[in-house]
């Protein structure tokens, strides 16, 4: 009877957290169609939903066509500033990506509150690639506006930094980085950082590049949103992961990662390993998949600096041993000895054992003083460049001004 009551307590509990994700540009709205599968496959497969709607946000009408999760009618992929750009984009001017979305936002907002499901939204999850115009611009602006209409719901941003090649060759990148990040740390609640770069392989087309990035971005949410939502007892954790704990985790810049090791998931009967044997190895594979999450991390960034930590292990309820917490406890407290520490469990009837990390208040960001650094040294020089070509046509101009013109 005690274990029952246990177990009604936890399910009463059982408070997961449902979020509302909007990308903005192509970048951002690819991601949130990512998104938008995965809640799929919690429907499917788990028989409940982890978002409360996904919705690609863009002024280039044909970026939108290219989606293939979030529903095609015009309130789950939406264009704003058709006014302005004709349904072309805003050709990575941020300025103009904000603007638009400043004086369209009562569309995007529309279209959050005629979701079935949106006073069951938790949080809100803004998505932007801050390379490019239409994202970079808009998810600071929006983020502004949400948290105005919806002060008491965080809202939290998902910025993707551009690629190598495009921080060397496009002048604007390295600006639209610099701004974006600027303007969203001062309004949202956390930002998730995600290098492109540590996900490049070399091996394999761009395209397939991009969509392995957008899935390995997103694959750490899954469980991380899905815990606090089982209804089955023997899907809940002796230590319950909710939404409170996500939300007192997520504060500034985050990072977040993902990693998995292989478990054998069939138990002999006439099995006459050691028992000290076997809970050795299930150590071993949480540190293996602890570790892996660690070097995926979307952000390289000093750990130590850290101030909160969130790490969430599943696998098969045979793994789940307090030996196994205690390990994976300990290793980050040695890598993170400044941070408060807070871990769930969740059993899932698999294979695999595997472990989704947040790492939160990073303060040791040498790559985002890199982008402030090198952006303010592009403007001056942006900005000669514009008066020269300026002046160069005018002299062409008065060169000719004494020839007919045949118009």
């Amino acid at each position: 009877i005690l274990k029952l009551l246990k177990v009604q307590a936890r399910l009463e509990r059982n408070n997961g957290m449902k979020i509302m994700v909007l990308g903005f540009g192509q970048c951002g709205g690819n991601i949130a169609d990512e998104f938008s599968r995965l809640n799929a496959t919690a429907h499917s497969y788990r028989g409940f939903d982890i978002l409360t709607g996904a919705y690609a946000v863009n002024t280039d009408a044909t970026d939108l066509s290219g989606l293939v999760s979030i529903p095609s009618d015009y309130q789950h992929r939406i264009v704003i500033g058709s006014r302005k750009t004709g349904g072309h984009g805003v050709g990575k001017i941020n300025e103009l990506g904000s603007k638009v979305a400043r004086d369209d936002a009562d569309k995007v907002i529309d279209a959050m509150r005629s979701a079935p499901a949106f006073g069951e939204t938790d949080a809100f999850l803004l998505v932007a690639g801050a390379s490019g115009g239409t994202g970079s611009g808009a998810l600071p602006t929006m983020t502004r506006i949400i948290k105005d209409r919806y002060p008491e719901k965080p809202v939290y941003g998902l910025i993707v930094l551009p690629f190598e090649h495009e921080e060397t060759t496009e002048e604007l990148a390295l600006y639209n980085t610099a701004t974006c990040i600027k303007s969203a740390a001062a309004v949202a609640d956390a930002i998730f950082l995600v290098d492109n770069q540590r996900y490049v392989r070399k091996d394999v087309s761009l395209r397939d590049n991009i969509a392995r990035i957008n899935r390995t971005v997103v694959a750490p949410f899954f469980n991380l949103l899905s815990a606090g939502k089982e209804k089955r007892a023997r899907h809940i954790g002796t230590k319950l992961l909710d939404a409170g704990d996500i939300m007192q985790t997520l504060s500034g810049f985050s990072a977040i990662g993902y990693g998995q090791t292989q478990v054998d998931f069939i138990n002999l009967p006439l099995r006459t390993k050691p028992d000290f044997q076997a809970r050795s190895a299930q150590a071993f594979r949480g540190i293996q998949a602890m570790d892996q999450a660690i070097s995926e991390l979307s952000l390289s960034c000093n750990l130590a600096e850290v101030s909160r930590v969130l790490y969430l292990v599943s696998g098969p309820q045979a793994e789940m041993s307090m030996e196994l917490v205690r390990e994976l406890s300990q290793y980050l407290r040695a890598n993170c000895p400044a941070a408060t520490i807070r871990n769930g469990d969740y059993p899932r009837e698999k294979s695999v054992l595997d472990v989704s990390v947040v790492v939160s208040g990073i303060t040791d960001l040498e790559q985002i003083r890199s982008y402030y650094l090198r952006a303010a040294t592009v403007i001056p020089g942006a900005r000669e460049r514009r008066a020269a070509a300026e002046q160069s046509l005018k002299e062409i101009g008065d060169a000719g001004a004494d020839l007919p013109s045949l118009l």
